[in-house]
């Protein structure tokens, strides 16, 4: 935090905008600088506070950590990608321990998971996650250290999780918490707070927010987690390239705006979509009828920019959609300015708790308007291609 800003606690809003930024002196750079520096001159011995090598640190990953670390109410490290920040925050799970996952986690969680546990790593227990008795049975049985991951929304069932409830039962088995706090940004909710020990991002997602960054990161308060997971990354060659840091920091100053805008855009679409022929469910926490609506209003600040919908005709319908939008774009990933549309069964990990018909729409920040004129226009398309199929 700039050494002039007030004491006073200061708005996330605020934090996402001036954290990371350099002391502020006559001429000083206003932002950060991208270092591309690969080592670092040193002393005759190594300091505490010597960067030493470009493995080690960067003070451009720095200014980002920091700024993370701020808004997510912990210490945060940066990493080459999400899944290398799932890979880190896995490897917490000791040898031969257990990791309770939810059955419609992201599909790159599942698909590391399933290969640790064919490798002989670690054991794998799927677990309904809105269920906390089922969790807290699912904890009660397993003899081994345990490692319990959250999600909350899910990916992509948009499933909301009592991450209080499940934290405090996952402490009393003695396992680590971890959440996957991407859907959500620490704008919407820190999970920290809500009793969890780690917290992982896809920082490529809304954090960075332009579709031109890979970067992951994961965020904890307890010094020995941070040392393992320092370690890990140091080890592995996990670390985040400078450039990918400096362009995830710039993103970041504008989350506040995007996240307001789009999570507008989602709610309003959410709403008129429940109303279309070729739509047979809808999930977005806004809904009052969504089953997670009650527990999203208590534990969030806002309910997030992903909607789920699933499609009349089955994986031939949602394919029919997708095809036909123009303004949406048909791809992988989430969270950018722009908005994008696809049905998450076309990749062979998703798990199959999630239907063939599904499509998750990433809501973007134009103009709803355009949004709800092209995507309705591709559902009244692909309804009328099943009918004409049909007669």
């Amino acid at each position: 935090m700039p050494e002039n800003v007030s004491p006073t606690p200061l708005s996330p809003n605020t934090v996402a905008v001036v954290s990371g930024r350099p002391a502020r002196a006559l001429d000083s750079e206003l932002n950060t600088p991208v270092s591309l520096s690969a080592t670092y001159v040193g002393g005759g011995s190594l300091g505490a506070a010597d960067l030493g090598y470009g493995r080690f640190g960067n003070p451009t990953w720095a200014a980002l950590e920091t700024a993370i670390g701020e808004l997510e109410g912990g210490r945060a490290l940066t990493f080459a990608s999400g899944m290398a920040a799932v890979a880190a925050a896995l490897h917490l799970v000791p040898a031969d321990g257990t990791v309770l996952v939810p059955h419609g986690a992201y599909n790159g969680t599942h698909s590391l998971t399933g290969l640790l546990a064919a490798q002989g790593r670690l054991s794998v227990q799927p677990v309904d996650i809105t269920d906390v008795d089922a969790v807290r049975t699912a904890l009660g049985s397993v003899q081994s250290p345990v490692v319990l991951w959250l999600e909350s929304p899910t990916n992509p069932l948009l499933e909301v999780a009592d991450l209080a409830a499940l934290a405090a039962a996952g402490h009393e088995r003695g396992a680590v918490v971890v959440v996957d706090n991407t859907f959500a940004t620490p704008l919407l909710q820190r999970p920290l707070d809500l009793g969890a020990d780690v917290v992982v991002h896809s920082v490529t997602k809304f954090l960075s927010g332009h579709s031109d960054v890979v970067l992951g990161a994961v965020v904890a308060r307890d010094e020995q987690l941070l040392t393992a997971l320092a370690a890990h990354r140091t080890l592995h060659g996990a670390i985040p390239g400078p450039l990918e840091a400096f362009l995830a920091l710039r993103g970041l100053r504008t989350l506040p705006l995007r996240l307001e805008r789009a999570q507008a855009n989602a709610a309003d679409l959410a709403r008129r979509l429940q109303d279309h022929p070729a739509v047979t469910r809808v999930r977005h926490p806004s809904l009052p009828a969504d089953p997670g609506h009650a527990l999203a209003k208590e534990q969030m600040l806002g309910f997030g920019a992903l909607v789920s919908i699933e499609v009349a005709g089955g994986a031939a319908g949602a394919d029919a959609v997708v095809d036909a939008v123009r303004l949406w774009v048909p791809a992988t990933s989430l969270g950018g300015v722009e908005s994008l549309v696809e049905r998450r069964r076309r990749h062979a990990g998703e798990p199959h708790v999630v239907p063939v018909d599904l499509l998750r729409l990433s809501v973007g920040v134009e103009d709803v308007e355009d949004l709800w004129r092209d995507l309705s226009a591709a559902l009244d398309a692909a309804l009328d291609a099943a009918r004409d199929t049909r007669g």
